[in-house]
């Protein structure tokens, strides 16, 4: 039966770096990045984003993002793969559950979902999960 989360997550912490530079405003980077979650997923999240940015400041990225605390009562950790764009204002991106990436009471998890980050540090978030 498929279950319903959302919540918030707020950044802790934020380490970017260019590891490419086109010109003067295109880049390719890559940020280092720890979140605490709130809400029906409540721990810790640590992403490593790979991000390109245009000339006009907005941007695509990807990323792995190993979450560790407790989903629906259960205890353990998942990874999510995230695809999203920044428009310049907001990031906004599509989650799916990494298959074999949950440990213990999450053993078994699938899912998909979605996340948006207002430029600042809370972002919000919703996961339609199974647990197999």
């Amino acid at each position: 039966m498929t279950q319903h989360a959302q919540g918030k997550f707020d950044i802790a912490s934020w380490d970017e770096e260019p590891y490419e530079e086109i010109d003067a405003a295109r880049k390719l980077t890559r940020a280092t990045v720890t979140q605490r979650f709130s809400g029906d997923i409540t721990g810790d999240g640590a992403v490593q984003w790979l991000m390109f940015y245009r000339t006009d400041g907005t941007a695509d990225f990807v990323g792995l993002q190993r979450v560790a605390g407790q989903l629906g009562g259960k205890q353990g950790s998942f990874v999510l793969q995230t695809i999203g764009s920044f428009d310049g204002a907001k990031a906004a991106g599509d989650w799916t559950v990494v298959p074999g990436s949950g440990t213990d009471g999450l053993e078994g998890l699938q899912g998909t979902g979605r996340m948006e980050a207002p430029m600042g540090s809370t972002a919000s978030y919703e996961l339609d999960y199974e647990l197999s």
